[in-house]
C-alpha cells in the first residue's frame, strides 16, 4: 500500500517539494504556494507564456501523488465542453429500447436516460470528485482565452465548489481541490475572480537561476555552453523582441545543441538553430543581421571576464 504524501507544513519544505522534482523557485513563489495549499485557495499565477506557471501543477501533482485534471481554456469555452454533458447517442438508443420492449413509464424512461451512467464528466466535474480521499490538482491553464461570461460561471464554482446539474442536483466537492490558475495576461482578469485566489506574477528567472534550470533539464548540456546560451537569452530578453523566449524556450536551445554535439555558440550555429529560441519570422531577422553577431560577441566577452 503506497504512503500518500502528505501537504508541506511549512515554506522551506515547499522548496523542498518543488526541488524535489527538478522545479527552482525563489522562496516567494514556495510561500503563496505554501499559503495556498495551507487556507485552501486558488493560486492565481501570471506572468510571460513559458516561464513555468504550468509546471507548478504538474509538480505539485507529482510531488503529492494526485490526479492533475488539466482544463485547457480556450475562445468559445463553454459548460458542455468544461463541466459536463449528456450522452445523447446512448439515451437514444436507451429510449428505443425501451419503445421496443413496451415500457411506458415515462418517468422510469428520465430516470434512466438522465443517470450517471450517461453523464460524460469534463474537467471541471472530475476536479470535483476526489478519489482515496485525494483531492486532485486542478490546472485552469490560460484563463485569459476565454470570455467573461466563462469567467463569471467559473467564479462560481471556486466559491463553494460544486456544479448543479438540473437532472441530478448539485454535486459538491467532499474536499476542494488543489487549484492553480495560470494566464499569460492577454487580457485583464475580473476582480471578483482574482478575490478569491491568491496571486503571484511569475517572471524570467534571473541568469544563475535559469542556469540551475538547464543543468537540472538538460544534464548532457556542456558547462560552457550552458553558460553562453543562459547568457545569450538573457540578452535576447533585454531586446525589443515581439515575444522574448521564455525558460522552456531555453531549454529547448540547450537541448537541440546538445542534440548536435556543439560545445560552444557560433553565428553559424545561431542561425541554424535559433527556430527553437524565437518563433517570430521579424525577431528572427534581427537576430540573423549584425546585431545578432554583435550580440554573441557581448556574451562571451562577459563571460570572458568573470571567469
Amino acid at each position: 500500500m503506497s504512503i500518500i504524501p502528505e501537504l508541506p507544513n511549512s515554506i522551506d519544505e515547499t522548496l523542498a517539494l518543488l526541488s524535489s522534482e527538478d522545479y527552482v523557485a525563489n522562496r516567494a513563489l514556495a510561500t503563496v504556494l505554501f499559503l495556498s495549499l495551507r487556507m485552501k485557495r486558488p493560486l492565481f499565477l501570471e506572468g510571460e507564456a513559458g516561464v513555468g506557471k504550468t509546471e507548478i501543477a504538474k509538480v505539485l501533482s507529482k510531488a503529492l501523488d494526485r490526479p492533475l485534471i488539466r482544463l485547457q481554456c480556450y475562445e468559445g469555452l463553454d459548460v458542455s465542453s468544461a463541466v459536463y454533458e449528456w450522452n445523447y447517442p446512448a439515451q437514444m438508443l436507451e429510449i428505443r429500447l425501451a419503445e421496443a420492449t413496451g415500457e411506458d413509464d415515462r418517468g422510469a424512461i428520465e430516470r434512466s436516460i438522465f443517470s450517471e451512467k450517461h453523464l460524460i464528466r469534463r474537467p471541471v466535474l472530475q476536479a470535483l470528485e476526489s478519489s482515496g480521499g485525494r483531492a486532485p490538482v486542478f490546472l485552469i491553464d490560460e484563463l485569459d482565452r476565454t470570455d467573461e461570461a466563462f469567467e463569471a460561471f467559473l467564479l462560481e464554482i471556486l466559491s463553494d465548489y460544486q456544479v448543479t446539474i438540473p437532472e441530478l442536483g448539485t454535486i459538491k466537492a467532499e474536499e476542494p481541490p488543489i487549484v492553480i490558475i495560470t494566464t499569460n495576461r492577454t487580457r485583464e482578469i475580473h476582480d471578483a475572480l482574482k478575490r478569491r485566489c491568491l496571486y503571484h506574477w511569475v517572471d524570467y528567472p534571473a541568469a544563475d537561476v535559469e542556469l540551475e534550470i538547464v543543468r537540472l533539464k538538460v544534464p548532457g548540456c556542456q558547462e560552457e555552453l550552458s553558460r553562453q546560451v543562459v547568457a545569450y537569452v538573457q540578452k535576447l530578453r533585454q531586446m525589443d523582441l515581439f515575444k522574448s523566449p521564455g525558460v522552456a524556450e531555453t531549454i529547448d536551445w540547450a537541448t537541440a545543441l546538445t542534440e548536435l554535439d556543439r560545445l560552444a555558440l557560433d553565428p553559424e550555429t545561431v542561425s541554424d538553430t535559433i527556430g527553437t529560441l524565437l518563433k517570430y519570422q521579424d525577431d528572427i531577422a534581427r537576430i540573423e543581421s549584425s546585431a545578432g553577431r554583435e550580440l554573441l560577441s557581448e556574451v562571451k566577452a562577459e563571460l570572458a571576464q568573470s571567469l
